[in-house]
């Protein structure tokens, strides 16, 4: 066993373990990283086994609302950028503040186990260490939800992850099973190559453009503050001109208001479907050889289902007892500390417009937290008595109450309590 007592370990070398490692190095706290594929990026690595990104891949938020902030994108890179330039970009951040070097790649931690005096020993398939704490930071989109249906289908059916190029669509018949962003942009991907191409929806979306009067969606707006409620009045009714209503296109009417759910960024498909390139059909029933019975009581032949249905949370080297489960989803104080001491996460964190550089602030009060631990106690219990007090961090906004929706966050809200805990572990550097 290698003793390491004074430093951390960090799971994953995407965008949340690299802005966990340069916040190490920003506060001199020691850690080791531990990544099972060959570099750095995550899921945004093609050819990462666990990367859920295909050919098509980009990001639906715009580069400057998702960027770090200390090292921003390249004035060429596109507004939207394909999942290769962020590869780039993910290696010229780790390359520019040295953070490879810290890392051990092609390196799979099978198992992680806290001693009784809350220190933390990591068994990886080369090496055992021993480590004073754990950041996990190998994302949320790396084990796909299989639904299960009535009867079985006889054609052939593959889950989004294993999805990158669109020539598997070549002269089939495909359906596409959920209407997520991922869903919708691999049902524009198969009109291309599909003889006929369907999507099965269960429920409504509200669809956001990429683009409003020539600039990226994103970056409208946000002069003028509004109360939550006229923001959102105004922004439907701003939408609504732009791509109409999702209704007329055949999906049902959404059970939910806007930004109670993330949005669809994603107006080809309205496009493909308006052209009669693409069908919208209800829920599954069941199968029944190469058929699919829907909901509607119709039926469709198909060669290939695909099915969009999205990811489960995925911890498989650490015991559900430190995770503070509730349901899927670990229970924890500002989406970062669970009760299990020195034990983090960085990254289960979305939210309209937060960004890499949400992920970032997350780093940066893990780092803080660990400082004042190391250096002014009382500083630091202080903080563990706050963190017995629930916070209301969805600026009164009712998400879905749906799995992928148990870590959402209000940005505004989530960033300012960010800065404040920040603010009260602030403790000099030595």
């Amino acid at each position: 066993m290698i003793k390491m007592l004074e430093t951390y370990a960090i799971i994953g070398a995407g965008p949340s373990g690299l802005a966990m490692a340069r916040n190490f190095q920003k506060h001199n706290i020691s850690y080791i990283g531990f990544e099972s594929h060959s570099s750095v990026g995550g899921l945004w690595d093609i050819e990462n086994k666990h990367s859920s990104v295909y050919k098509s891949a980009h990001l639906i938020s715009s580069k400057k609302k998702t960027e770090f902030t200390e090292f921003p994108m390249k004035d060429e890179v596109a507004d939207y950028p394909s999942h290769v330039e962020l590869c780039s970009y993910f290696n010229d951040f780790a390359d520019h503040f040295k953070l490879k070097e810290k890392f051990n790649f092609n390196c799979l931690v099978t198992k992680v186990e806290k001693n009784d005096d809350d220190t933390w020993v990591i068994q990886t398939d080369k090496e055992q260490y021993h480590l004073a704490g754990v950041v996990i930071a190998n994302g949320n989109l790396s084990e796909p939800n299989i639904p299960t249906f009535k009867g079985s289908f006889s054609g052939e059916i593959i889950h989004s992850k294993e999805y990158k190029d669109p020539e598997i669509f070549k002269d089939k018949r495909v359906l596409v099973i959920g209407a997520g962003n991922s869903g919708c942009d691999i049902v524009v991907d198969a009109v291309h190559y599909s003889k006929f191409v369907d999507i099965s929806v269960r429920r409504g979306y509200h669809f956001v453009p990429k683009y409003i009067l020539g600039k990226p969606a994103d970056t409208i707006g946000g002069m003028i503050k509004l109360p939550f409620k006229i923001k959102r009045f105004v922004d439907s009714k701003i939408l609504s001109l732009f791509t109409g209503n999702p209704e007329n296109f055949g999906f049902p009417k959404a059970d939910h208001k806007l930004y109670e759910s993330h949005p669809i960024v994603n107006s080809l498909i309205l496009h493909y479907i308006g052209h009669g390139d693409i069908r919208v059909k209800k829920g599954i029933d069941y199968f029944e050889d190469n058929f699919v019975h829907f909901k509607d009581d119709t039926k469709v032949e198909y060669d290939l289902i695909l099915l969009a249905t999205g990811f489960k949370l995925h911890y498989p080297f650490i015991d559900k007892k430190y995770l503070n489960l509730h349901g899927y989803t670990p229970k924890l104080f500002m989406n970062i500390f669970p009760p299990t001491q020195n034990l983090f996460f960085i990254g289960l964190l979305e939210a309209l417009g937060i960004g890499w550089q949400g992920r970032y602030e997350q780093g940066a009060l893990i780092a803080r937290a660990i400082n004042a631990k190391n250096n002014q106690l009382d500083v630091y219990n202080k903080f563990l008595e706050t963190q017995k007090n629930d916070l209301d961090l969805t600026g009164g906004i009712d998400y879905l109450k749906i799995d992928r929706m148990a870590y959402y966050v209000n940005k505004d809200v989530y960033m300012k309590k960010l800065e404040e805990f920040k603010e009260s572990l602030f403790i000099e550097n030595k």
